[in-house]
């Protein structure tokens, strides 16, 4: 599990979230006011108040997804500095079958689904800075699979 407890100040927080080989993806709006409209993006987004960068991204996540996972299911955890910045957070976890059947997509975004890590991480139109951010995760070694085990 990752600690829940304050830490300073962020901009927000992102997460990765498996089931198998998949990871949970949402196609942005295709808005001009919107940073990357009409890209592959990831649950997740800016922090409110005090919140936590935990608590940032579930809340982000039940807005999005209609989905409420415990912090614990959240297994790997890095804070991304950027210069001239606040700091950004991702997080790595999975999902459960029944999880991805209790989807409820919200009213942010065009579709929602699971996508073939491989092709996000190789994706033209997937956000960038993510695309690097699963890839770093994977090559720190997390391992869904092994996250998974008993769901």
């Amino acid at each position: 599990m990752i600690g829940s407890k304050a830490l300073p100040a962020f901009d927000g927080a992102k997460i990765a979230l498996f089931r198998g080989e998949s990871l949970l993806v949402m196609l942005r709006d295709d808005r001009p006011d919107l940073s990357w409209p009409g890209a592959w993006d990831l649950p997740g987004g800016g922090r409110e108040g005090n919140e936590t960068p935990v608590a940032c991204a579930l809340r982000e996540l039940e807005e999005e997804f209609g989905l409420r996972l415990p912090p614990g299911r959240l297994f790997w955890h890095r804070i991304y500095p950027r210069p001239g910045l606040l700091p950004a957070h991702f997080f790595a976890g999975t999902l459960s079958s029944a999880e991805v059947t209790a989807i409820r997509f919200g009213n942010e975004g065009q579709e929602w689904r699971l996508m073939p890590v491989a092709e996000f991480v190789a994706h033209p139109k997937a956000v960038p800075v993510l695309r690097s951010r699963v890839a770093d995760c994977l090559a720190a070694g997390f391992r869904p699979e092994a996250a998974t085990s008993g769901q």
